[in-house]
């Protein structure tokens, strides 16, 4: 009965679906099955899939492994180093993961009605022009009406999590070129994770 259908009501062939999660663990919450009719978005519905991707236990992994890599390489020296530094990268790593989410996939998607969900394509597409796609979801989203939509709400999130970080973050650790390059990694990691969602 929870199997995906398209919008006759018939089930989503299985190499088309989106598992919710991933080699077991990875959470894939916000995806949508190729084909499939998907929940409506709203504020409701956006909260709670915010909520369950933030509060994931896969999400705490990731952020022990890359608070542990940031205090190894030194990251910003004035966080400090050891258990003390690796709880300053922690719990603004943290802010930074919940902030990002709840910006990205709740706040901003409800005020404007953007869809930011991924939409697979699935299999029937070769290889180059899926990841041309999975790329292509950093800066296009869809309306809730189904068309297709500069992605103001994904980016927009993003651009408003560095901003936010400013008021956690050290000084040395906010000049503009920091913030870009952690913008630019933002961009990256989600067209990794969004390449694994589209493949798997």
């Amino acid at each position: 009965p929870n199997d995906p259908v398209d919008a006759n009501g018939n089930p989503i062939p299985l190499e088309r679906r989106q598992p919710q999660r991933i080699l077991g663990f990875m959470p894939n919450f916000r995806s949508v099955s190729g084909g499939a009719k998907p929940h409506p978005p709203g504020w409701k519905y956006n909260f709670t899939v915010a909520t369950r991707q933030a509060t994931d236990y896969s999400s705490f992994i990731f952020l022990g492994l890359t608070s542990l890599s940031a205090e190894g390489i030194n990251e910003h020296p004035v966080l400090g180093k050891g258990v003390d530094g690796f709880w300053n990268y922690t719990w603004r790593g943290f802010l930074d993961k919940t902030d990002g989410t709840y910006l990205s996939a709740w706040l901003l998607p409800s005020l404007i009605h953007e869809d930011t969900r991924f939409y697979a394509l699935g299999a029937g597409h070769n290889l180059f022009v899926r990841e041309l796609y999975v790329i292509s979801r950093q800066g296009v989203a869809r309306t809730y009406g189904g068309r297709q939509t500069p992605n103001f709400a994904g980016l927009g999130g993003k651009v408003l999590t560095q901003v936010v970080s400013r008021n956690y973050y050290p000084k040395s650790a906010t000049t503009f070129p920091v913030l870009a390059e952690k913008f630019g990694y933002s961009a990256m990691r989600d067209v990794i994770f969004t390449s694994i969602r589209e493949f798997y």
